[in-house]
């Protein structure tokens, strides 16, 4: 029996070509992905899924004074109220925030096992436990004076915040790297001092040059360390938002008491797997490509990195080591491609003054918004005590009309027309003991107001404000810079290596 043709109701179905509803589709899958999901938000350097993953743990109170709670809670309040995808991709995503060797300043306190520079994985989220650390909560500050704007979630039931209110750069802090339709984006992590002095003197000097701020960054900050060479690299890549900067790990040559001689790393360059990188040189050894290793040993702790590779005795060291260099991730390059959303939806890529004059104007929003919500809150409360204070000067006056009102409503009413009250006035006698209301409180409140309108009015304080912040967090979580830049060529083993000539002191 042959089955009947399905028939569907015409005025639901359109014709159109192929081609223009392959090309469509693919428009709106690519800028869902761009949107949505791989590229971070100029404004607070956060990518969607980790923007969730802060907020959902501030909300769940998860703060840094916190007891430590189990993954799985949050990983299930993510996905269950914000990101509909799949629970590896919030986890793998808070892991990462939580690995002091991915993050220059992780955001998430992790206990358990989180992964190591080895290629290790994280255990199960049913096993970790995890919370805020205190410079997550800069971010997320202030979230509930109206700041940010909020959207509906997925299904429409709960809010998320388009935008965190973010007192930290977060985007040049640490970095982020994100792979898009046709695009991608790769951000070194910085160092948080040097960051806030540079925002501290562009709010001064708005005219500011890229070379007036790189007299404070140095360069990028690895949390793995190592060393940057050639300046004029990182120039190149804070003038256009992209280029090449070439790293190198931090290595030493010592003589043992025995007279032989080992190479000692102690840092390694950014992003390499330590595991691998053994790997790789003891695979050259026995290849026979490099030649002069006598052993090779892995003595990292959690003090740090120590990676001991043994010289036979008629190695020379220094060839040894331009070889590693040249055939190993002991030195490799770090792609700079500065892409970011601006106002959340048009990716482009930025200079450095361009990211940090964004940061600046979001962050003079948040501050306005947050003293109109305060102002406002402040003029309600001086509303109520207005009306308290009348009430005060007519103390028998009030009480003997509610007395003589037989129903809550009745004296709601005569309250308003016979002291001229507003609703909430009136409900607030009604609600209130006036005996425990002081005339000074209506003062309090009226002296607060005029601050805050005074500041709403002065430009300049918003600018005091934002500093302020930025000063604070410096002193508070700010470290040292770790090495950074020599001028001198690296690229070639054949050629003499330039040592730095000039290092910061690590933290």
């Amino acid at each position: 029996m042959k089955q009947a043709p399905l028939e569907f109701a015409q005025g639901n179905i359109k014709p159109r070509a192929l081609t223009e509803e392959v090309q469509q589709s693919y428009l709106d899958y690519a800028m869902s992905v761009i949107v949505s999901r791989a590229l971070p938000d100029v404004r607070d350097g956060l990518k969607p899924v980790h923007r969730r993953i802060l907020y959902s743990m501030w909300e769940s109170g998860l703060r840094s004074t916190a007891k430590f709670r189990k993954s799985a809670t949050v990983v299930g309040e993510v996905l269950g109220k914000y990101h509909p995808h799949g629970d590896s991709a919030v986890y793998d995503s808070m892991v990462r925030m939580a690995q002091d060797f991915a993050l220059r300043y992780p955001l998430v306190w992790g206990q358990g096992n989180f992964g190591s520079m080895d290629g290790d994985s994280a255990a199960a989220y049913r096993y970790t436990e995890a919370k805020l650390r205190a410079i997550a909560e800069e971010m997320l500050f202030d979230i509930d004076k109206d700041t940010v704007d909020f959207i509906p979630n997925f299904d429409g039931v709960h809010n998320e915040p388009v935008v965190l209110p973010a007192k930290l750069p977060q985007l040049l802090l640490n970095g982020t790297m994100g792979i898009a339709v046709g695009m991608a984006t790769n951000i070194p992590p910085h160092n948080l001092n040097e960051l806030a002095d540079a925002i501290g003197h562009l709010i001064e000097n708005p005219e500011a040059s890229i070379d007036d701020l790189l007299k404070f960054i140095k360069g990028p900050d690895f949390p793995t360390g190592g060393i940057i060479y050639d300046a004029s690299n990182i120039k190149e890549a804070y003038y256009t938002g992209k280029g090449k900067i070439p790293t190198r790990a931090k290595t030493e040559i010592v003589e043992t008491k025995s007279g032989m001689f080992q190479i000692i790393v102690t840092e390694i360059t950014y992003a390499t797997n330590k595991a691998n990188l053994i790997t790789k040189i003891a695979d050259l050894v026995r290849e026979g490509k490099v030649i002069g290793i006598k052993d090779l040993r892995d003595e990292s702790s959690k003090d740090g990195v120590r990676i001991v590779i043994e010289l036979k005795k008629d190695a020379y060291p220094q060839k040894v080591l331009n070889k590693l260099y040249a055939m190993t991730d002991l030195q490799k390059n770090f792609n700079v491609n500065m892409l970011a959303l601006v106002d959340g939806i048009d990716p482009q890529v930025l200079n450095l003054k361009a990211i940090l004059e964004h940061f600046i104007v979001h962050r003079k929003e948040v501050v306005t918004r947050r003293t109109k919500f305060e102002l406002k809150k402040a003029l309600d409360r001086a509303h109520i005590l207005e009306g308290l204070k009348k009430a005060l000067d007519n103390i028998d006056a009030v009480i003997e009309t509610i007395k003589k009102s037989p129903t809550r409503e009745e004296a709601h009413a005569n309250l308003m027309k016979k002291f001229k009250l507003s609703d909430r006035q009136t409900t607030a006698i009604l609600e209130m003991r006036l005996r425990r209301r002081s005339r000074t409180s209506s003062k309090r409140s009226s002296s607060l107001s005029l601050t805050w309108k005074i500041c709403l009015s002065i430009r300049r304080k918003f600018w005091h404000s934002s500093r302020t912040s930025l000063l604070n967090s410096r002193k508070n979580m700010g470290t040292k810079g770790r090495p950074r830049s020599s001028k001198g060529e690296s690229r070639s083993s054949n050629r003499k290596i330039l040592f730095p000539t000039r290092k910061l002191s690590s933290p």
